[in-house]
């Protein structure tokens, strides 16, 4: 009876420390009192419920061989987040923009200063070693993500985060702001563009809450204030086509002109924006993807080439579903950088698919194991290969498609 009597104490005791432990760590993600946690620096920040697809809708094919592993590794730490990769109307280049806020451009030999999107560049926007020591300095310097060329003019648009839409003729230079806002509100975080053959543009905004430097804290807190518009060549004025986007990020137009399409990176799919027929001003779902999407670009047969960040996670589910336990998450005292890790499923390991104009999946490249393309922002098909851009990298990656 005394044994029976010392367990029950036992029990109890051991009840007591567990729901004690517990409410320690409720209390102390309720106040995080030393400021360790990924959001300490965001006092309003909020989590929100996303709907993902099904587990069962989600596609399961993969690249057992893993490819992109044969890619060959250029400019290694001669570039720094190079985002974008574009080619001018007589193909040279590649030019991409860096994390200094340049453009840069390869003339076969060396990389060259091309173009700069900041009028107030100082010795602060100096190359520096590591990407992560710009993120503070971004608003002043400028940070470049989408590029593209009109192939009449050899004007080159540019996306410019802090910016907005922005435009330098063929000798480059000093970057002309197009737009910096829309129906009075500031663009945030202006990320990718296209253009039609009249010269409009059509563009992301990913957030009108968080700048570019934290583009974390909008995957973290899944706000959908992102917006997709339309710059009017002739007159000027900028509409919102698209509002209410979870992480809107690439933009790509089918060869024909009478859509484009636009990665939803939150929702990990593609959607499309009829420009022309009796859909036009109406938007549909294009395609579900295996992971979170980047960029989207357009190849020369009109297929639509997605870099994925990420491939879908159980943790990113479940976050998803349950933003109070997201929140939860988030204050616990582990860095920003970690969290993230969590989110993509441990390690960087980049994806690319390809689908055709009608949203059928046909090709996928992998490197699961993030050995040699550790992450791809966008991948820019030319001539047989396949150049792969990333804002985490310091290097561009080149694939052979045969």
């Amino acid at each position: 009876m005394g044994r029976k009597g010392g367990n029950d104490e036992s029990s109890v005791s051991f009840g007591a420390v567990l729901a004690g432990l517990f409410f320690a760590v409720a209390l102390y993600c309720a106040t995080d009192p030393f400021k360790h946690s990924a959001i300490a620096d965001f006092p309003d920040f909020e989590t929100y419920y996303v709907e993902l697809p099904s587990w069962s809708e989600i596609p399961t094919e993969r690249d057992s061989d893993n490819l992109l592993q044969k890619s060959k590794i250029m400019f290694k730490d001669q570039v720094q987040g190079p985002e974008s990769v574009a080619f001018d109307p007589q193909g040279r280049g590649p030019y991409t923009g860096v994390a200094d806020g340049r453009v840069l451009f390869w003339n076969g030999e060396s990389w060259t200063d091309f173009a700069y999107t900041s009028p107030n560049r100082s010795e602060i926007c100096d190359p520096k070693p590591s990407i992560l020591s710009y993120s503070k300095n971004e608003h002043i310097c400028g940070r470049p993500l989408g590029l593209r060329f009109d192939k009449k003019t050899g004007d080159l648009y540019i996306a410019d985060a802090y910016f907005g839409l922005m435009k330098v003729g063929p000798e480059g230079g000093l970057a002309t702001s197009l737009s910096t806002e829309a129906e009075g509100v500031p663009f945030k975080f202006t990320n990718d563009l296209d253009l039609d053959d009249e010269g409009n543009v059509y563009f992301t905004d990913t957030s009108t809450k968080y700048p570019r430097r934290n583009f974390l804290q909008v995957v973290f807190s899944a706000e959908n204030t992102g917006r997709v518009l339309k710059y009017n060549a002739t007159t000027g004025e900028t509409t919102v086509l698209v509002r209410d986007v979870y992480f809107p990020n690439g933009v790509s137009l089918t060869k024909d002109g009478s859509f484009f399409v636009f990665c939803e990176g939150g929702k990990g799919r593609l959607r499309k924006y009829w420009l022309k027929g009796e859909k036009a001003g109406t938007t549909e779902n294009f395609a579900l993807l295996p992971g979170f999407p980047d960029n989207i670009r357009t190849n020369d047969k009109g297929d639509f080439w997605v870099a994925i960040h990420s491939r879908h996670s159980t943790l990113a589910s479940l976050e998803a579903k349950y933003p109070r336990l997201r929140k939860f998450l988030l204050k616990l005292p582990i860095s920003a950088k970690f969290q993230f890790l969590l989110h993509i499923g441990g390690r960087p390991h980049a994806v690319l698919v390809k689908y055709s104009p009608e949203g059928k999946l046909l090709q996928i490249l992998e490197d699961s194991q993030g050995k040699v393309v550790k992450a791809a922002s966008e991948v820019e098909e030319k001539d047989g290969k396949l150049w792969i851009g990333s804002v985490l990298m310091s290097f561009v990656a080149v694939y052979d498609l045969y």
